[in-house]
């Protein structure tokens, strides 16, 4: 839902007849009806996730306070202590404010829903406004902040948990989105200088499955292969179509596929092209694809990836963009350029320098993270010239010639730029929840 709407990636078959491929390739070029599949299952999951903490915040007692923006305590239903009370709280209150903040700059306004609900009041709780959503996402993170696990990192003690470093994190993140720079700067500095986090010595220590929740990781998705229902099925959906067993174990769908833009906009010595993106095949049958999270388990779609959500070095360029341009923003940024290999950059750079830099080294180091498109939004209210449309506009200039224009002959370039408007940055709310609703009329987004 967000790389494909980048220009970090296209669907690499769009002439396809098949109903999903052409799903994923209407969203790749926002022409997405709301009904797309792939839009209706991420919101209903997203939901699920939201019923599943509520009910486990039900049960501690620990109520969102909407007047006040605090995480009260009432009775509770579980014999917990202070300690783990607390603790439990924080880890919930981190998943449900990280949801809604998906959900949020996905959709724009959504329902808020903070407590368990029996289906038909459910049906009448309409979309609140996003301040709203975003008043819940900062009462939770500041909570999980100031309450959850805040020892310093160590190999001994991780266990994927969410703690306090994660959120003061995921909560800078989220005042950077609300161009709120000072709240960030100071919270990206705790994290930076008292967590014990920090940077692996290279960039493939970050991804590999015998190095799982390695100090770079504050916190991600984890999966555990062994045929055991937890394993990742997002390899065999990057993986390249007909691959076979060349890539991975039940060959790969091509979905999400590199651009060639992103390719090419690597240098040649950058270490992370070769562990972001593989090359399969020889000649005009080879095909690029997302290679950062590929492992060859021994049973189809059962990886051991782990999904990162926040890493260390995002945290070092979260702090650079939210100080601006500067000579301390640089040497933050270099620490992450050196680290794949590169030479440093100038310390002293023109604003445009810098917002080219910052851009640039976001999209190599954290590619296929579901970063890019958020940073391009992100970027045109924090920083003065980079703009998501024309950014999008560029990557519909480049590739139109040399791979839509192959397979989707039924639109042209300016028409495929004519779908993208401000309102279709956001996606549908989808169909389903508005048509099975008989308490009430939910709106549409506009331009759908």
């Amino acid at each position: 839902l967000t790389e494909l709407r980048s220009d970090n990636t296209w669907m690499s078959t769009p002439g396809s007849t098949s109903s999903v491929n052409n799903d994923l390739d209407f969203l790749d070029r926002f022409y997405p009806s709301p009904t797309i599949l792939s839009v209706k299952t991420y919101w209903l999951n997203s939901y699920y996730t939201i019923k599943n903490v509520n009910y486990v915040l039900n049960s501690i007692g620990a109520n969102y306070n909407k007047t006040s923006g605090t995480i009260e305590f009432g009775p509770l239903t579980a014999t917990l202590t202070e300690a783990e009370k607390k603790t439990l709280t924080a880890e919930g209150c981190f998943i449900r404010g990280m949801q809604y903040f998906n959900l949020v700059r996905l959709f724009g306004d959504v329902m808020l829903i903070d407590e368990p609900l029996a289906p038909i009041p459910a049906k009448k709780i309409n979309r609140s406004p996003v301040q709203d959503i975003y008043n819940l996402i900062i009462t939770d993170l500041k909570y999980a902040s100031e309450n959850g696990t805040n020892n310093k990192y160590s190999t001994a003690s991780v266990t994927g948990y969410a703690n306090s470093w994660a959120a003061k994190a995921l909560l800078a993140k989220v005042y950077l989105t609300l161009n709120r720079k000072t709240e960030a700067i100071t919270l990206l500095n705790d994290v930076i200088n008292n967590s014990g986090y920090g940077l692996e010595t290279s960039y493939a220590n970050v991804f590999s499955i015998t190095n799982e929740m390695n100090k770079e990781i504050l916190f991600s998705v984890r999966f555990k292969s062994g045929n055991v229902g937890l394993g990742n099925r997002l390899p065999n959906d990057f993986a390249p179509i007909n691959s076979g067993s060349g890539v991975i174990t039940g060959s790969g769908k091509s979905y999400n596929s590199p651009t060639f833009d992103i390719y090419n906009s690597y240098q040649t010595s950058d270490t992370r092209r070769d562990i972001n993106i593989g090359v399969y095949g020889a000649g005009i049958a080879n095909q690029i694809y997302i290679k950062k999270f590929q492992s060859k388990p021994a049973v189809v779609n059962d990886s051991e990836n782990d999904w990162p959500v926040i890493r260390f070095s995002d945290v070092l360029l979260l702090l650079a963009e939210a100080q601006g341009n500067s000579s301390a923003s640089m040497a933050l940024i270099n620490r992450v350029h050196q680290r794949a290999g590169l030479t440093a950059l100038a310390t002293t750079v023109t604003n445009a320098e810098f917002e080219t830099a910052l851009s640039n080294e976001r999209r190599w180091e954290l590619a296929f993270e579901n970063q890019r498109f958020f940073d391009l939004l992100r970027f045109e209210t924090t920083l003065s010239t980079i703009k998501a449309i024309p950014k999008i506009y560029n990557h519909y200039d480049l590739s139109y010639p040399v791979h839509y224009f192959d397979y989707v002959a039924d639109f042209t370039l300016d028409q495929m730029k004519g779908f993208l408007t401000p309102e279709k940055l956001l996606l549908p709310i989808p169909q389903y929840e508005i048509d099975t609703n008989s308490s009430i009329i939910i709106p549409q987004n506009s331009g759908y």
